[in-house]
């Protein structure tokens, strides 16, 4: 007569439980991570409200009205259209590019929309998730009207004095060309333009469609579009950015409602309203040089 094995049926125990416990931190580590994956859009909706980092002063696309006092533009309202159709409210915090990214990162903010284009770069392409691009434009060059600010070709920008913020595409791209650089700290249009049109400055590298209604709205001031520079930025169009982790849901269902807003005409009308009639949903038809 065989004899059982009492440590045999005792090892097969710890082994079918063991398999379990597996499998069941398996099951939970899937849960688990969907759930981390929601939670941006699951504290949103939670709260009924979305965190959106601009800056408030860079005229038309986020601003401040002279006589009210009130926070507009054209990303402002794109936003708070797209609150609107997501049933949000919208929390608006004023602030510096810098800022902007740092506050995604930490959390302080949900999204930033202030004229942020996605590029190439890998490394903010690692941490940030970019929306379904809603403007198309490319770069400029604003220097004195007067002496173009001893600027005839890109070779000249060397040594010149580029006014910016220190981390953005068009800081770059006078980097590239050899400027050196002068920091400002979310300042307003009036006084990157008239830094430039006092020689304080020598040139700003930016978006064109900006660049064009700051022109305007101060022709008392020494300053012009350079006639022939134009910049390729790398851009892919003005998107809505946030933090890449966590954020597929919250992307998910921004990418849906801006494409709605495109395709009914929401934004060009938009656009036609801050940019004198320009609609900047479409590629601009421009030679670059």
């Amino acid at each position: 007569m065989n004899k059982r094995n009492p440590f045999k049926h005792l090892f097969m125990f710890v082994l079918v439980l063991a398999l379990v416990v597996v499998t069941a931190a398996c099951g939970n580590g899937d849960s688990t991570k969907e759930k981390k994956e929601n939670s941006s859009w699951d504290k949103i909706k939670k709260e009924g409200k979305i965190t959106v980092a601009t800056s408030g002063t860079l005229y038309p696309t986020s601003f401040h009205e002279s006589k009210t006092d009130k926070l507009t533009g054209f990303e402002v309202e794109v936003v708070r259209e797209m609150a609107k159709r997501m049933d949000l409210k919208v929390d608006f915090k004023e602030m510096a590019f810098d800022g902007m990214l740092t506050s995604l990162n930490s959390g302080k903010v949900d999204i930033a929309a202030n004229d942020i284009n996605k590029t190439n770069d890998p490394s903010r392409n690692k941490k940030f998730a970019f929306s379904t691009p809603y403007k198309f434009s490319y770069a400029t060059a604003i220097v004195r009207k007067d002496d173009l600010s001893g600027i005839k070709t890109v070779d000249d920008i060397k040594g010149k004095k580029a006014a910016g913020e220190a981390t953005t595409n068009y800081m770059k791209i006078a980097k590239k060309f050899g400027a050196e650089e002068v920091v400002y700290d979310n300042a307003t249009n009036e006084q990157y333009l008239r830094d430039v049109s006092a020689g304080r400055t020598d040139i700003i590298i930016n978006d064109y469609y900006l660049q064009k209604l700051a022109i305007a709205a101060f022709p008392d001031l020494n300053i012009t579009i350079h006639p022939d520079l134009q910049f390729e930025t790398g851009e892919k169009g003005t998107s809505i950015v946030m933090k890449k982790a966590n954020s597929n849901e919250l992307k998910k269902h921004i990418d849906q409602t801006i494409q709605e807003m495109l395709d009914d005409g929401t934004i060009a009308k938009l656009s036609k309203q801050f940019f004198d009639g320009a609609d900047v949903t479409k590629q601009p038809e421009v030679e670059l040089k």
